[in-house]
């Protein structure tokens, strides 16, 4: 583990000391590494396109499902709860980013699909995105980007199974 100076007081790896079990650290500083990201992220997108991150990820699930995708399946996809969805899906209703039609096959049911400006802002949104997460990254090389996605893709799976998700 390197030594190197990570920023301090809010950060979670804080919370560890040396006489903690190295995965404990090392859990604390991938949290940690997640919340510097994610909160950096979160701060471009209100400052940049006046949105906040769990528009924009109600908004990315659609894109990548062009046919809508119903409230629960939004919810489920979004690991939030259904009210949260439906306050989400009404700010976007309104600005005119979504629509909300019923459901063919199910009454009690609509489903919500991104409107053509919805997703021209999406686009915007999604490559400033891109470039922001480069951007973040981009204090390692290839090398170091590949092999951390690799021994991610060992926690996940070790994570997975101890879990019982597969």
């Amino acid at each position: 583990m390197s030594k190197k100076s990570v920023p301090a007081a809010s950060d979670t790896e804080t919370r560890a000391t040396s006489e903690h079990a190295p995965d404990l650290r090392l859990w604390l500083r991938t949290l940690a590494c997640t919340n510097l990201i994610e909160n950096h992220i979160r701060s471009r997108l209100r400052a940049e396109f006046d949105i906040t991150l769990p528009r924009f990820d109600l908004m990315a699930q659609l894109e990548r499902s062009p046919q809508g995708l119903k409230m629960g399946e939004l919810s489920k996809r979004m690991m939030v709860t259904g009210g949260n969805v439906t306050g989400i899906t009404d700010q976007l209703v309104a600005e005119g980013l979504v629509i909300r039609e019923d459901s063919p096959r199910d009454r009690r049911a609509y489903i919500v699909k991104l409107t053509p400006e919805g997703r021209r802002s999406f686009r915007k949104m999604a490559e400033a995105h891109e470039k922001w997460i480069v951007e973040l990254f981009g204090g390692m090389d290839e090398k170091q980007r590949n092999q951390l996605y690799d021994l991610l893709a060992i926690l996940k799976t070790s994570a997975s199974r101890v879990s019982g998700k597969k």
